[in-house]
């Protein structure tokens, strides 16, 4: 469904670095919560339920993903580099030991965590981070075995062709497909032109094998000039990616510049089309380009002209609450919000915003086990927090 009032006659800008750090808190952000912040708890109105919203655990510190372990424990990424253990209803003290070296700062850190979908048998678990070497920054994926609360035979599967010295746009989102590959996100680190280069990692969805490997059936592998791992491109910076239950589809939710956040399916081998084409302008104001559409190049399944700065991606299939099966949840950071999406096939046709009166940044949003939706705030003393159904 396309969305008017894209900015015309836009002109290709290069942003400077300095605004696009000033500019960051989109997804940094500092915000004091508005009115109402205090009602967790209280009942919720949607259209299609009404809901309550508990606090399952306070004090952590900028989290950015969850993962839900077999026996009822949940593991959480907190940016600054802590892996943190939530069980029985309480944060555990001690962060989980084993996590790499993380090159934290700006919206560099400990980022995504996912399990192995064999992971009651091989106990693997999956992180994406920031690593600093001598180039700057990049993004990478290591994997460890949980054991007894600490990763252990630590591997690094995977380091970025993405250096730089920017703050800014790592990514990362991980998610396993139904054939056990791992799909990985990561930003253009704030060069956008970057996004249209396949020798280099900057501004793609990256497809691996389980151990790192490149699958042979990559869409660019025999290109000579690199981007063996990459599976589609043109990416600003991937910050919620969720395969859909129903069609086994790959969604992801793009956090664009100043309006231009996009909901994307994401297919083999296509680009779509970031700096080239965009429905958003620079945070300056300025024109970033004069195109909303190419030739070769996707167009997103829907559209923000005033930008939500989309964070997490799920798409519900639990049983708790019935009538939202088969919707998309996105976390929204400047916006404050948690964003009800409903497709009929790729054409929105319903939307709602949630959670607006919390004032809360919602950085990641997952289905629990449990058929209950589990969000992580982005704060620096931060709930964990859990939508329930009302009780008759």
């Amino acid at each position: 469904m396309r969305l008017a009032g894209a900015p015309p006659n836009r002109m290709v800008l290069s942003t400077a670095p300095a605004i696009l750090l000033a500019l960051a808190c989109n997804e940094l952000g500092n915000s004091a919560p508005r009115d109402g912040a205090d009602d967790a708890g209280a009942v919720h109105e949607s259209r299609l339920l009404d809901f309550r919203v508990e606090t399952v655990v306070d004090g952590l510190e900028h989290p950015w993903g969850m993962a839900f372990l077999p026996g009822g424990d949940i593991l959480v990424t907190e940016r600054p580099g802590r892996l943190r253990v939530v069980r029985e209803g309480s944060l555990v003290d001690a962060p989980i030991r084993g996590v790499p070296d993380v090159g934290a700062g700006g919206q560099g850190g400990l980022l995504d965590i996912a399990l192995h979908p064999s992971f009651e048998s091989n106990g693997w678990v999956y992180l994406s981070y920031s690593k600093r070497g001598g180039d700057g920054r990049t993004t990478a994926v290591v994997r460890g075995r949980f054991e007894e609360d600490r990763l252990t035979e630590l591997q690094e599967i995977y380091e970025a062709e993405a250096w730089g010295d920017g703050e800014v746009h790592f990514g990362s989102r991980l998610a396993f497909d139904e054939a056990g590959d791992l799909y990985v996100t990561v930003g253009e680190r704030g060069e956008m032109d970057q996004a249209q280069n396949l020798a280099n990692d900057k501004g793609v969805v990256l497809r691996l094998h389980d151990d790192g490997g490149i699958p042979a059936d990559n869409p660019f592998v025999a290109e000579p000039e690199g981007g063996a791992a990459v599976w589609a491109f043109g990416i600003r910076n991937a910050q919620g990616l969720a395969f859909h239950p129903g069609t086994g589809e790959l969604w992801e939710a793009e956090h664009g510049p100043q309006g231009g956040d996009e909901i994307n399916v994401i297919e083999r081998g296509r680009n779509y089309g970031w700096p080239e084409i965009t429905y958003g302008v620079d945070y300056d104001g300025s024109v970033i380009s004069p195109l909303t559409s190419k030739e070769g190049m996707e167009q997103p399944v829907h559209h923000w002209d005033t930008s939500p700065a989309l964070s997490g991606l799920t798409v519900y299939d639990g049983d708790v609450f019935t009538p939202w099966r088969g919707h998309l949840f996105a976390g929204g950071l400047a916006g404050q919000q948690l964003l009800r999406l409903v497709f009929d096939g790729h054409e929105m046709v319903d939307s709602e915003e949630l959670l607006t009166s919390l004032g809360h940044r919602i950085r990641d949003v997952r289905t629990g086990p449990d058929g209950l939706l589990y969000l992580l705030v982005d704060a620096p003393d931060a709930p964990m927090l859990r939508l329930e159904p009302v009780s008759p």
